[in-house]
């Protein structure tokens, strides 16, 4: 992990250029460009509002629940346009991979910090929003935010590092992936509080990162709080993970070429 950390490190350059290649390539055709990333989340947020508020209606208590939604389907946007753009981006850039040496872990790295560049759009939304609807994001705990999104990026540097590898050897990776975190939403308290997990099941419930990581996210923008020891299960976990997946990376790396 330390030697990974320092390759990254070292190839900053490189992965600021990649990552500034990723953005314009993604929007220099586009018409509404950075806009996408407010109206992706808001559409899905304003969708789940309609059916959690007035179908199958959610207790959110003081909190709005089309805010209370926005602020999680935002993280999690991030979460799951970085994975999948990780596991494809060594396939995706097989004629460099061969011709060049070059860190290659930059490539799936550069592609979430181009996502991360849309997370920091939602949230200053997210934040005017609050501020609209009365509440205080701007309190003193929003100092606790970066360190938020770093645990986040830890969870997807983790596993996408590993997706990233080992879609070069079993091309099914990327499908399994998109099907492993459509479920993993629904096992989130994206649409719904974690009160509302049975108090038996909870502690087992904390062990999925993105529990206190959404937790965390509402805390400080819609409480101005401190997040609660979920986040630090959430820190501890993606930590670990981040560790794993670099280590699947380096391991797989040197027979990249031969695959592609």
């Amino acid at each position: 992990m330390i030697a990974a950390v320092s390759g990254i490190v070292g190839a900053r350059n490189l992965l600021v250029e990649w990552t500034a290649r990723t953005l314009r390539a993604r929007y220099q055709q586009s018409v509404l460009g950075w806009l996408w990333a407010i109206i992706q989340p808001a559409a899905q947020a304003s969708i789940f509002a309609v059916v959690f508020t007035h179908v199958v209606p959610v207790d959110t208590g003081s909190t709005p629940y089309l805010l209370f939604v926005f602020v999680a389907t935002a993280p999690w946007a991030f979460l799951s346009a970085s994975l999948t753009d990780m596991t494809g981006s060594i396939v995706d850039n097989m004629a460099l991979v061969n011709k060049v040496y070059f860190v290659r872990s930059s490539l799936p790295i550069a592609t979430m910090l181009a996502r991360l560049a849309d997370l920091g759009v939602t949230l200053v939304c997210a934040i005017v929003l609050a501020t609209v609807w009365g509440l205080q994001p701007l309190s003193p705990a929003i100092v606790i935010l970066p360190v938020v999104v770093a645990v986040q990026m830890l969870l997807i540097v983790g596993l996408g590092l590993a997706a990233a590898a080992l879609n070069v050897f079993v091309r099914d990776v990327r499908s399994i992936l998109q099907l492993g975190v459509q479920l993993w939403f629904y096992l989130s308290p994206v649409l719904y509080p974690v009160e509302r997990v049975p108090a038996a099941l909870r502690r087992a419930y904390e062990i999925n990162p993105m529990v206190g990581i959404l937790d965390a996210y509402r805390a400080v923008l819609l409480h101005g709080a401190l997040p609660d020891a979920s986040f630090a299960v959430a820190a501890v976990v993606s930590a670990a993970l981040a560790v794993a997946g670099s280590a699947v990376f380096t391991r797989l790396e040197s027979r990249f070429a031969d695959v592609i």
